[in-house]
């Protein structure tokens, strides 16, 4: 279900130093999320979601934006896609990412777009115009395998189409790397994948990769991910319950060799295990004669 909603208020600030994503401001613009990944952790019931499969749409997002914008006197990247995508199908409707983007480029704001979604090319021209600033894309991918990824990621474009996409932004001159999180214990913790996803966001024009070797499960998006484990994936939840119990983070077996394999492979490509982060310019002092 699609719902229209007025939010009160849409940036939020990020405790800073943000190291892994380099955000000091946040934004949803949707609430709830149409690529229904099964790990997603924004299922958790701290979040407060009472049904994940709903979208509530901002419908005053890009006005709110723009009044926010203008009392801000701090430059910092705005993030985007941290609770769910920016670019899943209901923005081909409502339009409110593209339009966001339209008013952080007038307002010469840096921009850090989290996606799945290769519907971001749409947007391209703009990006590159917030490119004069700083602009970058980082796509979520866990693996290689678009069987895989469909099983997933069932809502979200083909893991294929994503990579596609980083090689078109690279190609026009915007920073995109991938987002290696979460690597699902029992189903994409093997050398083969992790060497095969490094290869192949080398060979996309990646200049990034963000890891993390492990999955979170809280209450509620535990439940529904070990569902989903039953459905696909039949005596993978025993193995989970085994090692894990009620561990909030789970993390990858053979954690050191994969962290070993993924580091040695950054390196030989000179991929970054960070994005490189937004430095605003400071005003050069004049000389005097």
């Amino acid at each position: 279900m699609i719902r229209e909603i007025q939010a009160k208020a849409l940036l939020n600030r990020v405790p800073q130093p943000d190291n892994w994503f380099g955000l000091r401001y946040n934004m949803n613009i949707y609430r709830g999320c149409q690529h229904q990944c099964i790990y997603c952790d924004s299922r958790s019931e701290c979040y407060q979601i009472e049904d994940f499969s709903d979208v509530l749409v901002k419908v005053n997002a890009v006005e709110l934006l723009r009044k926010e914008l203008s009392s801000k006197r701090i430059k910092g990247t705005i993030g985007t896609g941290s609770m769910n995508d920016p670019y899943m199908p209901v923005e081909k409707q409502y339009n409110l990412t593209r339009r966001s983007l339209e008013v952080i480029r007038q307002f010469r704001f840096p921009i850090h777009i989290l996606t799945k979604s290769d519907l971001v090319l749409r947007d391209l021209q703009t990006l590159q115009e917030i490119n004069k600033v700083y602009a970058a894309v980082s796509f979520s991918i866990t693996t290689v395998d678009d069987a895989l990824g469909k099983q997933l990621e069932p809502g979200a474009p083909l893991v294929s189409e994503r990579y596609h996409a980083m090689e078109v932004l690279a190609g026009h001159g915007i920073l995109t790397g991938v987002v290696m999180m979460p690597v699902l214990p029992f189903l994409e913790d093997n050398v083969e994948n992790i060497a095969a996803m490094v290869s192949k966001a080398y060979h996309s024009g990646a200049a990034y990769i963000i890891p993390s070797f492990g999955v979170s499960l809280r209450s509620g998006s535990r439940d529904y991910y070990y569902e989903k484990l039953d459905k696909h994936f039949p005596g993978v939840r025993a193995s989970y319950k085994k090692r894990f119990g009620n561990m909030y983070h789970c993390p990858v077996n053979n954690v050191d060799q994969l962290r070993e394999v993924f580091t040695e492979l950054c390196n030989e490509y000179s991929l970054a295990t960070a994005i490189p982060q937004y430095a605003p310019q400071t005003a050069k002092q004049l000389r005097l004669l």
